[in-house]
C-alpha cells in the first residue's frame, strides 16, 4: 500500500473525519462516489461501440447504487442472481431487462409470477434439455409467454449446453413451442483471467471459449440473427474479462459489476485503470503493545508466529469478514489466533500510528456477499458522507 496514491494516509485521514463527522462508529461499508464516478467512466470508455453493458445485481446489491450507475450509463439491462433481487427489481425498475446470472428452479420462477405478474421483462438461463421442459411446462401452466437464454460452456464447466445437437436441439424444442422464445446465448469465462499466461495457457483458453461460442451462435442460428424479430441477448464476459472484447463480433453485451467497486480479486493487470472504491471502516477497540496469543505464557520459550517487526496488537470491532487491511499500512491479521466476528486480532510493527477507537481500513476482497453486511452503504464525496444507501436482503 505504501506509495500507492489510491491507498495513501491523506486518503484515509480524510475517510476518518468523514465518519467521525457523521458520528459513525460502528463497521461500515463505505463507497467512493468520485472513484465511482471514475471506474464509470473507465468501462464504458473501454467498450466497443455498439456493446451494450448489463449490470450485475449481486456484485453491487443496493438499489441505490445500480439506480445510480443506470443513470450514469444510460443501460436498462440488469443480471439478476436469486429471487428476492429478482422481485424487488421488478418492483422498483419495471422497465429494467432482467437477464438471470444462474439456473434457477423452476419452483422459484412460478413463485415469482405469483408475486411480480406476466408482464416483467425477465430472461431466464435455462442449461439442460430437462430445465428447459421445466419451463415450457410452467409458461403454458401460467398461460405466461416466457423468454429463455441458454447457458453455453465455454470453458469454465461449470454446466451449461455443449456446442452439439443437444443445443441445436434445445432451440428447435422452443421454436415449435407456443409457450416459450429462444432469447439467446451465455456464455461465461471468469477462468480466463485465472489461467497462466505460461506456455500461452491463456492465449489458448481464450481462443477456445471464443470458438466454442461462434459455435454455438452457428447451431442456433444467432450468427444471422432473428429476423422480425427482437434482437437476441448474445452475453458474456465480466468484471474480470470485459476488457478483452474489443468488438460485437461475438457478443452484443458484456456484464460487469464488481469492476466499478473493485474489491480486491480485481487486482489484476487487465484491470489496472480502475480504482479501489469500496472499503469496510472499522473502529480500533483495543490497541496493545505486544502481541500476545492465550496459551503462550504456559510454554515456555514459545512466542507465537508474527511478521518481523511486529510489536502491537489491535483488536477491532467486528471482523472476519471477506477483506483484507488495507490501512494502517503494515497491519496483518493474525490467524494463530483464530479469526473472531466479535474482535478480531491484527499485529502491525512498533511505530503503528493508531489509537483506540480511530479507524482501520479493510479492502473487501469480493463486493456481492461482503456488502451485505454491514447495514447501509455510507456514501463518501468531497470529504463527508453525504447520504446512506440500503443494500439488498442477505439471500444466495
Amino acid at each position: 500500500m505504501a506509495g500507492d496514491p489510491a491507498l495513501s494516509r491523506d486518503y484515509f485521514d480524510s475517510l476518518s473525519a468523514a465518519l467521525v463527522e457523521a458520528g459513525i462508529a460502528q463497521p461500515t461499508l463505505i463507497v467512493d462516489r468520485a472513484r465511482l464516478d471514475r471506474n464509470i467512466d473507465t468501462l464504458m470508455r473501454h467498450l466497443p461501440d455498439g456493446m451494450g453493458y448489463r449490470i450485475v445485481a449481486k456484485s453491487l446489491p443496493c438499489l441505490p447504487l445500480i439506480r445510480y450507475i443506470r443513470e450514469c450509463t444510460g443501460t436498462d439491462r440488469l443480471m439478476t442472481f436469486n429471487l428476492q433481487m429478482l422481485l424487488q427489481i421488478a418492483h422498483d425498475m419495471p422497465d429494467a431487462h432482467q437477464l438471470l446470472g444462474k439456473p434457477m428452479p423452476v419452483a422459484a420462477a412460478r413463485r415469482f409470477y405469483q408475486e411480480a405478474g406476466p408482464e416483467a421483462r425477465v430472461q431466464w438461463l435455462v442449461d439442460t434439455p430437462e430445465r428447459l421442459a421445466q419451463y415450457i411446462a410452467l409458461a403454458k401452466d401460467l398461460a405466461v409467454p416466457l423468454d429463455l437464454v441458454l447457458e453455453v460452456d465455454v470453458g469454465l464447466h461449470r454446466g451449461g449446453f455443449a456446442p452439439d445437437e443437444a443445443l441445436k436441439q434445445a432451440v428447435e424444442t422452443m421454436e415449435a413451442s407456443n409457450h416459450v422464445r429462444f432469447a439467446g446465448l451465455m456464455g461465461y469465462e471468469p477462468h480466463l483471467t485465472k489461467l497462466p499466461e505460461k506456455g500461452g495457457l491463456r492465449e489458448r483458453a481464450a481462443e477456445s471459449a471464443w470458438e466454442i461460442y461462434a459455435r454455438a451462435k452457428a447451431l442456433t442460428g444467432c450468427a444471422d440473427g432473428p429476423a422480425g424479430q427482437q434482437p437476441l441477448t448474445l452475453n458474456t464476459a465480466g468484471s474480470p474479462t470485459y476488457r478483452l472484447y474489443r468488438d460485437t463480433g461475438l457478443a452484443n453485451e458484456v456484464s460487469a459489476g464488481s469492476v466499478l467497486v473493485k474489491p480486491t480479486d480485481f487486482d489484476t493487470d487487465l484491470l489496472v485503470d480502475h480504482l479501489p472504491t469500496s472499503f469496510i471502516a472499522t473502529p480500533a477497540l483495543k490497541v496493545l503493545d505486544g502481541v500476545n496469543v492465550a496459551g503462550f505464557e504456559f510454554v515456555p520459550g514459545r512466542e507465537p508466529d508474527v511478521p518481523d517487526g511486529h510489536a502491537k496488537t489491535v483488536y477491532t470491532f467486528g471482523g472476519n469478514w471477506m477483506a483484507k487491511p488495507v490501512w494502517p499500512d503494515g497491519l496483518v491479521l493474525n490467524d494463530m489466533y483464530g479469526r473472531s466476528s466479535n474482535q478480531q486480532m491484527l499485529t502491525g510493527p512498533a511505530d503503528l500510528d493508531l489509537e483506540a477507537d480511530d479507524f482501520v481500513f479493510f479492502r473487501p476482497t469480493q463486493s456481492e456477499a461482503v456488502f451485505l453486511q454491514f447495514g447501509d452503504i455510507a456514501v463518501y464525496e468531497d470529504g463527508r458522507i453525504v447520504e446512506t444507501w440500503p443494500v439488498f436482503p442477505a439471500s444466495a
